[in-house]
This record gives C-alpha cells, sequence and structure tokens, in this order.
C-alpha cells in the first residue's frame, strides 16, 4: 500500500473531499483508488476558524508500483511500512523454568502477555488485588475515606494507568513499531477502534477495567499465571545472578529471569532492591500542583466559535515555561473533562493526580503544574527523593487537617501569597474534599516562586488561565520515579544479571504506552536469554 502524509481537509469535510483529496495528491483518477483507511488523524487548530484535518493515509490503488516511481521525489508519498509484530522467540520444550514479572500495570501487563504469547507461560506477581476488587477500595477511600495501603490508586492490576486519563501516546522513538502492538491488543480487548488512528489517543478508567480483564484472561489461557496480593519481600541473588523471589507468606519461587514492572510509587520495593545490593540510582523529576479550570474557558481558548465539536472533542493543551530563577515548569498529565483524584499510596499522605472517563464530559479541566527538580535539589542517599516525596506528601496532608482532604487554594491569592477562604465560580473535583489555605508553605520556596511566575506567562498562552476563581490543590508529587535502576543494553541489571529493571518504576517509561512499550522489549530480550540458557 500506498502512505500519504500531512494531507489536510477543512474540518467538517464530507468523505467524498477526502477520495478527491488522495485522488489529488496521487494525480490518479477515481477508478485507480481501490480502497484506503486512515494511519492518523490530527488536528490544526493555530487558525481557530479554520481548524484543520491532517491525515495520515494508507491506500490501495491500482498500478501502484508505476505511481510511486513516478512521484519518488514528494517527501508525502511512500510506500506503507510494515507494522506488522513478530515474535522474537517461542518457548522451547525443554523449558525448566517459569520467568516472574513483579507487578501488573501497564509494562508488567504487556512482559507478561507477550511472554505468554511466547509460550514461556510467566508468573505475575501484584501486591495488590484485582482490577475490580480494587476499583471498590479506591472510590471507598475517595468517598468515605476508608484506606487500603495495598488497594488504592497506585496499587493493584492495571497499576497506575488505571485511574488515569488512559493517554495512549508518547514521544519515544519506535521505529519497530511497538506501540502499534500495544494499541492493536487493547482494541482486541474492547478498546474504541479509533485509538488506531486518532493522534491523541485515550480510554478512560472504566472502558481500562474490563479490557485489563480481556488481557489477563488471555494471559491465563495461553499459561500463565497471575497472583494477587503477593508482595514480593526479598529479591533472592547469589553471585550477582538472580535465582528467585521470597514473598511476604514466606513462599520461595525459583528462577533466574525476574522482571521488575513496579510503579513509580512501589518505595518499599525500591528500598528492599537496594538493600539487596541492585544498583540503584537518584534521578530528576518534578513536584507541584493540581489546576483546575471550567472546561469551556480552555475549549473556547483553544478551538473558538468550534469548541464542543464532537471530532475535536474536550480540548487539551501543554505548557512550558522557563523561570528566572532558572527552573522550568510545564504542564503534566492534562485531563480534558475529567477530575483531580486523591493518589496516595501511604497513610498519613496526601498526593493529587489527574483521571478522566472516555467521554471527557466532567465540567473543569485538570493538569499538573509542575517544576523539575534534579538529584542536586536531594543531593546524598540515591534514595533521598523518596524522602522529600513523603515530606511534601505529609505537610499536605497535615495542612488540610490530618483528614485525607488536600489543601487548596484559589490561583488570584495564591499568586497575591493570601490564604483563600471561600470557593468562587469553580468548584474543585477532588474527593474526599479541598481545604482551602495558603499553600506558600507546600513546596520549597524555589517551586512556588517558579509556579506563581509559570501561570502568570501561561496565562499570556491561554488569556483566562490566571483566572482568580481557578483552583490550585496539591500535592503533585508522583510526576515519575526518584530512582533509576540501571540497566545494560540487554535490559538486565548492570550488577544483577537476570533482573530486568522496566517501566515507569525503574525510571524508563513516564505513561501507559511507553511503559507498554518497554514491558515490551524486556520480554523480549528475557525471552532470547532463556533461549540461550536452554538445554
Amino acid at each position: 500500500m500506498i502512505r500519504i502524509t500531512e494531507l489536510k481537509l477543512p474540518l467538517d469535510h464530507d468523505e467524498t473531499a477526502l477520495r478527491n483529496a488522495i485522488t489529488a495528491s496521487l494525480t490518479i483518477g477515481n477508478d485507480e483508488l481501490i480502497a484506503f483507511h486512515i494511519f492518523r488523524r490530527a488536528y490544526d487548530a493555530r487558525r481557530k476558524n479554520r481548524i484543520s484535518l491532517i491525515y495520515t493515509l494508507d491506500v490501495e490503488i491500482k498500478n501502484e508500483k508505476a505511481v510511486l516511481t513516478r512521484l519518488q521525489n514528494d517527501i508525502k508519498i511512500s510506500l506503507t511500512p510494515d507494522s506488522t509484530y513478530r515474535f522474537v522467540a517461542k518457548a522451547p520444550k525443554t523449558l525448566t523454568q517459569r520467568p516472574i514479572i513483579i507487578g501488573f500495570g501497564p509494562c508488567g501487563l504487556f512482559a507478561g502477555l507477550i511472554l505468554a504469547q511466547m509460550g514461556f507461560k510467566p508468573i505475575i506477581l501484584e501486591r495488590g488485588k484485582e482490577v475490580r476488587e480494587r476499583t471498590k477500595d479506591t472510590f471507598g477511600f475517595w468517598r468515605q475515606r476508608r484506606f487500603n495501603p495495598e488497594s488504592n490508586v497506585q496499587f493493584g492490576e492495571g497499576g497506575a494507568g488505571t485511574f488515569s486519563d488512559g493517554k495512549l501516546y508518547t514521544r519515544i522513538k519506535d521505529p519497530n513499531h511497538y506501540g502499534r502492538k500495544v494499541l492493536t491488543e487493547f482494541v482486541k480487548a474492547g478498546a474504541p477502534p479509533e485509538i488506531l488512528y486518532v493522534s491523541k489517543p485515550h480510554i478512560g478508567t472504566y472502558r481500562l477495567v474490563s479490557m485489563i480483564e480481556n488481557m489477563r484472561k488471555e494471559i491465563e489461557t495461553l499459561g500463565g499465571e497471575i497472583r494477587f496480593e503477593s508482595q514480593v519481600d526479598k529479591i533472592n541473588i547469589a553471585n550477582g545472578q538472580v535465582y528467585g523471589v521470597t514473598l511476604s507468606n514466606g513462599e520461595t519461587l525459583i528462577s533466574q529471569h525476574v522482571i521488575v514492572a513496579v510503579g513509580h510509587s512501589a518505595r518499599d520495593t525500591f528500598r528492599m532492591l537496594y538493600d539487596s545490593g541492585v544498583y540503584i540510582e537518584a534521578k530528576s523529576f518534578s513536584i507541584g500542583f493540581r489546576i483546575e479550570h471550567p472546561q469551556s474557558l480552555i475549549d473556547t481558548c483553544m478551538f473558538g466559535a468550534n469548541a464542543g465539536n464532537p471530532i475535536l472533542g474536550a480540548a487539551d493543551y501543554k505548557l512550558v515555561h522557563h523561570c528566572l530563577n532558572g527552573r522550568s515548569v510545564y504542564s503534566f498529565c492534562m485531563c480534558p473533562g475529567g477530575t483531580v483524584v486523591a493518589a496516595t499510596s501511604e497513610a498519613g499522605h496526601v498526593v493529587t493526580n489527574g483521571m478522566s472517563q472516555y467521554s471527557r464530559n466532567e465540567r473543569n479541566a485538570n493538569s499538573g503544574i509542575v517544576v523539575e527538580i534534579t538529584p542536586e535539589d536531594f543531593p546524598g542517599h540515591p534514595l533521598a527523593g523518596i524522602d522529600l516525596q513523603r515530606k511534601l506528601e505529609a505537610h499536605a496532608y497535615s495542612l488540610a487537617g490530618s483528614t485525607y482532604a488536600a489543601p487548596g487554594q484559589l490561583v488570584g491569592d495564591f499568586l497575591a501569597n493570601r490564604p483563600s477562604s471561600v470557593f468562587g465560580t469553580v468548584t474543585p473535583s477532588y474527593q474526599p474534599e479541598v481545604h482551602l489555605c495558603n499553600l506558600d508553605s507546600a513546596l520549597p520556596d524555589y517551586a512556588i516562586v517558579a509556579i506563581r511566575e509559570g501561570i502568570t506567562a501561561f496565562d499570556r498562552k491561554i488569556p483566562g488561565f490566571a483566572m482568580p476563581d481557578a483552583v490550585l490543590t496539591g500535592v503533585e508529587t508522583r510526576t515519575s520515579s526518584p530512582i533509576r535502576i540501571k540497566r545494560n543494553e540487554e535490559y538486565q541489571s548492570i550488577n544483577t544479571q537476570g533482573l530486568y529493571p522496566a517501566g515507569e518504576g525503574a525510571g524508563y517509561a513516564g505513561g501507559i504506552l511507553s511503559a507498554a512499550v518497554d514491558g515490551i522489549k524486556a520480554a523480549e530480550a528475557l525471552a532470547i536469554d532463556m533461549l540461550k540458557q536452554a538445554p
């Protein structure tokens, strides 16, 4: 097939216009066009009154070879690349050990799925509960403050991505089309087919729940095993080689191939790995607040008179500002038509995150407004970033009255450095509740100064961003893992053979899609190594 890129049409075009644009681009007659499908559809909203749709199309035509030769100098026309996923290995019948995967978020899910599809029958260990029980626990915390440290936004089947916007786009380089494999498997499990072609695909929490269950069933059908409420207390290592894991119930599982696919909040696991001698180093992450505006304000600012168009959906934004104090402030995990959620995984702490359903039809837009910090800001121990996170989260808990309410402040008051006492036109979405106060002490001084400057700068890009009634809710500390479990080119720990650090917790991903892709790569590396060692 032939791929056409950068084909631009008006927002309100019909299918005839698309067909005509294809034939015009290829300079062929209508009778030569056999079929086409949309590989990617994006939009250009820089001119609000003339928003365009931008297509990448795969087209089947007559005399394909001749047309490609004739248009060989047109950079927008090429042969469609082969994005078919091909397994790198097949488990031998002589296999005597099963690989172990720790964690069942996006990374562990896809590592397990790929290994199961190759016949390696992985054992997957998840400290939390299966997804529906976990959902009950999470909503119980939000609505009734019943907190379960092992079943919450961070821990349980599906990982932290289950309670998020379900974004499925990433900036990672993907020459082998692993991302396509991820999206295809999601559609197979029940995701809407449009995620295969829209430029910023997302799913939403409720749809993710049933999809994860379907993928779990496939892994089990193929011989894999998923154990819930199975905490790994110890990685067993001898002479620099993994030989198994010990669970909290005392059971030991033997394997020389272990994927560590825990999320960015598995702090006790990081400590256990460090104490076991696995090489870990500190890495940068970001801290800040969640900000909420009326979604209608964002829609109008981004789309003008086209706000509400079903093709465009709820508008998002991506902002960055380089501050006078040398810090950078940026929007993080923007959730159109979503809610701010309680995301702590430890008692006596308050953490915020953002979530949307597939419809994205809630009243508010929210995103993190965060400041990057580096190991120079928390020098010393490789786990010092965790200590800083805990300090900020515990302070947020006490600042809001030690009830799991979140501290909040109106943007106008935050910019003026005065406490807030009453909400305005924006009602915060965080549950169980938001306690108004002054957020000046919630973050280090350099972060507060930078965020104040950043919000003012963002208001010049999105008029109304600094609206006095917009609400800030604190604190956002789990933007990414504060550590990296360093690995080599074979995806194994640099000092522990057979240990495969992967995904967000290990410091190699930042979202559902990138974590899933990293899980596939780790599974492939593990499978190749197991084949080498097979009798």
